[in-house]
């Protein structure tokens, strides 16, 4: 039966390791600044944003959150981008994805300053990781690197495969795999002969967005298997791209859904934007 990766014990240590560092900053001067930008009414989107406000609190950042009406112009959502890209007090932007139809999603992405893309998904911040220099990382993928060193995975010289090639998870996924030095394999709906492709993989990361797609007979025993997958059941139920309860009695170790990767999603969060402050306030890391 394999052990439990859990996301829970990962990000309350990520956390408490930053409020240790805000703690140490001196009193009335500068803290980190979260600022995220909400446009429309979408439930999930609501619920994510809630969560980053209360963590700014829990550790001690500035957080500011703009609500926008569902109506917002796209020149008017910019115009806020810009003037947040200059405020100093804000180290960290985001705009809450998805955004409502009419709006651009990639000329908004475009717009944010890259050294305050705490999401790590502007291109120039994708190409910082493809070149291996330092940048903001998306979080997610950055989330699934910081379980499997607090589990103490190997990751050098393994075979990793990756399921799912988005800009969001795929990509960055692949990258950060390799700059481990895994021998990496990425998978998507083109490939040949996907389970066979699976079953090499040491560490399984799943992230297509098919509820239970990774069958037991897909997974090496032995496997270290990490889901990304987020998918609502017609019960209303909350699953993974994995079957849990199948594959959890191959692998060696497990992310469970929900209570794995996407609780990092938002300690990495607010990592990257503690890394934006120390880099746009010139301070070295405690």
């Amino acid at each position: 039966m394999a052990q439990i990766m859990d996301g829970k014990v990962v990000k309350a240590a990520v956390l408490e390791a930053l409020k240790a560092q805000v703690a140490q900053l001196p009193e009335g001067g500068p803290k980190p600044g979260l600022a995220v930008v909400l446009v429309g009414e979408d439930p999930g989107s609501k619920i994510y944003v809630a969560n980053k406000e209360k963590a700014c609190l829990e550790i001690g950042y500035h957080s500011v959150v703009h609500r926008l009406p569902v109506t917002t112009s796209e020149a008017a959502l910019l115009a806020l981008v810009d003037e947040l890209n200059g405020d100093p007090k804000i180290h960290g932007l985001l705009v809450q994805m998805p955004i409502p139809k009419g709006l651009d999603p990639h000329k908004v992405l475009l717009a944010i300053d890259p050294r305050k893309d705490v999401d790590g998904l502007h291109p120039m911040n994708l190409g910082l990781l493809v070149a291996g220099l330092p940048g903001l990382r998306s979080c997610t993928p950055a989330g699934v690197m910081a379980m499997l060193k607090h589990y103490q995975v190997p990751v050098a010289g393994k075979n990793a495969v990756v399921v799912g090639r988005s800009n969001m998870v795929g990509k960055p996924m692949a990258q950060m795999l390799l700059a481990e030095n895994a021998t990496v394999t990425i998978c998507h709906s083109r490939t040949a002969d996907l389970p066979a492709e699976v079953r090499r993989a040491d560490i399984l990361v799943a992230a297509i967005g098919k509820a239970r797609f990774i069958t037991a007979d897909m997974v090496k025993p032995g496997a270290v298997v990490v889901d990304v997958g987020m998918n609502r059941l017609p019960d209303g139920k909350l699953c993974g791209d994995v079957d849990f309860a199948a594959v959890s009695e191959k692998a060696r170790l497990i992310t469970p859904v929900p209570g794995g990767v996407g609780l990092m999603t938002i300690a990495m969060l607010m990592k990257n934007t503690w890394e934006a402050f120390l880099s746009q306030t010139g301070r070295k890391p405690g």
